[in-house]
């Protein structure tokens, strides 16, 4: 997800309502936005997450000039963290990700071929991280990256669910399971599931 998308989306969070009575709701929609996309030592969320305020009307009006504070932080392209490594290790998984979908596209081909360079895609993307965040995983496995990010806090619920199906997938067709990757359907939403949690965790 690229800047122009967060300030979009961080527009809506601050435009979202006037009512002061709605600064609880709108904190808590602050810090998840902060929390997925700003990443976790972001100063903004951390900001967000130790003021204390002596009432709603105080609480609204701080929540809405720190998010304005990071529209302006993004407006100057001040947010990526990336190291140029980081940079081409995503943009490489990019062009397997593109190869799959050409895979896919080819009816001569199983599906399993492209399942296959799709996992390898995401254990690469979460290796890449893992290392990024100085982690070290139990297991040089999904998995192991899986949980390592989810220790840190860095990826919720829903993604560690998302990662579980795609990971299972992977391994019916590495195995040769044909039957349960023989729907293109199932191998078509692994693609573009997996190629925007990589979007949206490549900030």
């Amino acid at each position: 997800m690229n800047n122009l998308d967060l300030i979009q989306i961080a527009n809506q969070i601050l435009h979202s309502t006037d009512d002061p009575m709605d600064s609880q709701a709108l904190n808590a929609e602050a810090c998840e936005f902060l929390r997925v996309y700003g990443g976790k030592n972001n100063q903004f969320l951390a900001t967000l997450n130790r003021v204390s305020y002596v009432n709603r009307a105080e609480r609204f009006n701080g929540v809405k000039r720190i998010l304005q504070g990071y529209i302006r932080y993004l407006e100057k392209g001040l947010s990526s963290s990336l190291s140029p490594e980081r940079q081409t290790q995503i943009e490489t998984v990019g062009d397997f990700l593109s190869q799959a979908e050409d895979i896919l596209s080819q009816a001569k081909l199983h599906n399993a071929v492209a399942v296959v360079l799709i996992g390898a895609s995401l254990e690469e993307f979460l290796r890449g991280w893992c290392e990024a965040e100085q982690l070290k995983p139990q297991q040089l496995s999904i998995d192991g990256y899986m949980k390592a990010l989810k220790d840190e806090d860095l990826i919720n619920k829903q993604d560690i669910k998302d990662i579980t199906g795609w990971a299972g997938l992977r391994n019916d067709a590495a195995h040769g399971h044909w039957d349960k990757v023989s729907d293109y359907s199932r191998a078509d939403i692994m693609l573009k599931g997996v190629r925007l949690f990589i979007q949206s965790y490549s900030k």
